[in-house]
């Protein structure tokens, strides 16, 4: 079975969301947990919770960056913790990966914000 161009683009989008939330937390976890070999057990469950939100995002892959979502789909704490860490890493995404963060802008620019679906689960 082949991808179709729109199929793939969704695909690589919600890839290429994944992968900023890792780099993210993987950024603040190494400034602020210095731990040798991989994430402290917090970061590493923030990161665990990410994916298992994101897998389960009801807009799928025309889901629109965390800022512009109509949907809070995280527990109070943990959206705390990754506003924390997304306002620790901001300014040092752009240096790590450069390529996340552009196109990181261009997904906020150019997807817009869907309505709220009318069931989350």
């Amino acid at each position: 079975m082949t991808l179709k161009n729109n199929d793939r683009d969704r695909t690589n989008r919600l890839r290429r969301e994944m992968q900023t939330i890792a780099a993210m937390i993987r950024i603040y976890c190494k400034k602020n947990h210095p731990n040798r070999g991989g994430l402290c057990p917090e970061c590493q469950a923030l990161l665990d919770y990410a994916a298992y939100r994101l897998d389960r995002c009801p807009f799928k892959a025309k889901k629109p960056t965390c800022a512009r979502c109509p949907v809070h789909c995280y527990q109070p704490e943990r959206r705390t913790q990754i506003r924390q860490v997304m306002r620790f890493a901001g300014p040092w995404i752009a240096l790590y990966h450069p390529y996340l963060t552009i196109r990181h802008y261009l997904d906020e620019w150019l997807i817009p914000p869907p309505s709220r679906p009318k069931q989350i689960r």
